[in-house]
């Protein structure tokens, strides 16, 4: 009895560690970003609202801002980026920093989730790559940010300006 509770135990916290992968992979797929249109490779036409901070956050931090949608039904917000310069994008997968979101109607602060066998929601390396995508999943309580609202990530000092979800 004992043998089959662990057993049972242990395969409920492999579905929930491989629910949690899957949820993340399945939102890598077809990832679009506001007022851009993109050819798939991460190349996207100017001329945007976002655009226009855009080089700032280039010149100081190394990434472009892919944008930001709801995932998981609503209940999470998955943040892209892509690392251009990985001396200066380093500090934003430093894991002792603590990303957040802001959410500009109500000034809420949303934060990474963090489970006890994957982890922070959130890609940390200790060797940044270069020309590579990067992620960061909030947790969306109540559905309470939905696309249309404005919201700006924070991570340390970095800060991606303001949003729209998708």
């Amino acid at each position: 009895m004992k043998l089959e509770r662990r057993y049972s135990v242990r395969c409920g916290m492999h579905l929930l560690s491989i629910t949690a992968i899957t949820m993340a992979l399945t939102a890598c797929s077809g990832y679009s970003t506001s007022n851009r249109s993109s050819d798939g490779y991460g190349h996207y036409q100017e001329g945007s609202i976002q655009e226009l901070a855009a080089d700032d956050v280039f010149e100081r931090w190394g990434v472009r801002v892919l944008g930001i949608r709801t995932s998981a039904e609503g209940y999470m917000l998955d943040f892209r980026y892509r690392v251009l310069d990985a001396a200066k994008a380093a500090p934003l997968l430093d894991r002792r920093i603590k990303p957040y979101l802001l959410v500009e109607k109500s000034a809420a602060k949303l934060a990474v989730p963090v489970s006890s066998k994957i982890g922070a929601l959130r890609q940390n390396s200790h060797s940044v790559k270069q020309d590579r995508n990067y992620f960061v999943m909030f947790a969306n309580p109540g559905r309470h940010v939905k696309a249309g609202d404005r919201v700006k990530v924070v991570i340390g000092e970095f800060s991606s300006g303001e949003l729209v979800v998708m």
